[in-house]
Formats: C-alpha cells, sequence, structure tokens
C-alpha cells in the first residue's frame, strides 16, 4: 500500500499483482476517514480480485480530523472526488473506473455521476445509501438520482435506519441504469469483521460492471 500523491488528493492506494482489471475510488461516510474498516474491508476485497483501489479522504476531513461535513462545503467534497478519479486514471488508464462510497461519500459519488454523467466513471458502488435521515423518512435524497446512468450496486443493511429494504428498493428503481442490491443483515455501518459483506459486494460489482455477459 502507498499514499496517492496529487494536488487536493488525499488518499491510500492499494494495488494488486499484476496489472489491475479495473479501478476503484472509495469514499468515507460522514464520521469515518479513509481508514474506516468498511472502506479497508472492501479495498482488501476488491484489490485480492484484481482492481486498483484508493481509499481517499474527502476535503472537509482533510481540513479538519473530527467532526462531520458541513452541507455548504459539500459541493467541495465532490470535488475532491473528481480529483480523485482523475489521479487514479493516471494511474489505470484504459480500465474501467468505478466509483462509490460509504454512506456520505457514497451520496457525494452518486451526485458527481448525476452532475457528470457516464463519463465521469464506468459504475457506482453504494454503502449504506443514507437515503433519509433516521426517522425522518419524509425527507428523502432522492432528487438526483434518475439522472444517474451508470450500473449501480447497492450495499444495505436490514437494519439500516437511513433507509428500510423496501424504502431502499423504490429509491434505487428511480436510477436509468441496471442496478443490483445487495442485502446483509447489519447495521448501517455492514460490521464487515462479522458478514460477508466485502464479497458480496464484490461478487455484485464483478457481475454487473466488470463482467455482465458473465453474471
Amino acid at each position: 500500500m502507498r499514499t496517492l500523491t496529487a494536488p487536493g488528493v488525499v488518499a491510500d492506494l492499494q494495488e494488486p499483482d499484476g496489472e489491475p482489471v479495473a479501478a476503484l475510488v472509495l469514499a468515507h461516510g460522514a464520521g469515518g476517514n479513509r481508514d474506516a474498516a468498511i472502506l479497508r474491508a472492501y479495498a482488501d476485497e476488491f484489490c485480492g480480485r484484481g482492481l486498483l483501489v484508493a481509499r481517499i479522504d474527502l476535503p472537509y476531513r482533510q481540513d479538519r480530523v473530527n467532526g462531520p461535513p458541513s452541507p455548504s462545503k459539500a459541493p467541495a467534497d465532490r470535488d475532491g472526488i473528481r480529483r480523485a478519479v482523475a489521479a487514479v486514471r493516471e494511474l489505470a488508464d484504459g480500465v474501467p473506473l468505478i466509483v462509490g462510497g460509504h454512506s456520505y461519500g457514497g451520496r457525494q459519488a452518486s451526485m458527481v455521476l448525476a452532475e457528470d454523467g457516464p463519463a465521469a466513471a464506468d459504475g457506482l458502488l453504494l454503502s449504506s445509501y443514507p437515503l433519509h435521515p433516521p426517522g425522518k423518512p419524509e425527507r428523502l435524497r432522492t432528487e438526483h438520482l434518475p439522472q444517474i446512468r451508470v450500473p449501480t450496486v447497492v450495499v444495505h443493511g436490514r437494519t439500516d435506519p437511513f433507509a428500510s429494504t423496501a424504502e431502499l428498493a423504490e429509491a434505487v428503481a428511480l436510477i436509468d441504469a441496471p442496478t443490483r442490491i445487495v442485502t446483509v443483515a447489519a447495521p448501517h455501518a455492514l460490521n464487515p469483521a462479522r458478514t460477508d459483506v466485502a464479497r458480496l459486494a464484490a461478487d455484485a460489482v464483478t457481475a454487473l460492471i466488470l463482467d455482465p455477459a458473465a453474471g
């Protein structure tokens, strides 16, 4: 593992043996950073399957060690994802690139795809998408979902207070591209040490995005 060096990018890079078959950029949740357990679990699994994986710190986390993101700074966080994607493309040119993240990081990645279109990435991985604040199902975060036009894998915990399984399925149906939902018996954190979430997510990404003919 090495540090990815690029202007405005703070990331740990996990590289496979041999040439990468694809690349994956992962952003953390609101309370975390690039060392979050779920991001490490995903990175280990995907790297073992031949992907180059960058776990990034979003700009708000680069600015301060602790604390949640500010809604007013969300566009800057999306720009941070764009910078990381550009840096990873230079390292893995010519292979499919997937962008995504856990909770807040995944939401911002999804908005990048909605704003920039399919040119931004070849696929999207959403881990514990925060569909609404806990206990406030009327405050859905779905406005941008119909503008997403790349294959999307959504990983969901059955006891996640940010979305019920039924709510999430209804929201994911708004995406204008092939989708697959992976559901595990876990809360919002997905408990990667106690579930097969990383393997199941990688299986779904392979089948839907990287090798759909085989899936």
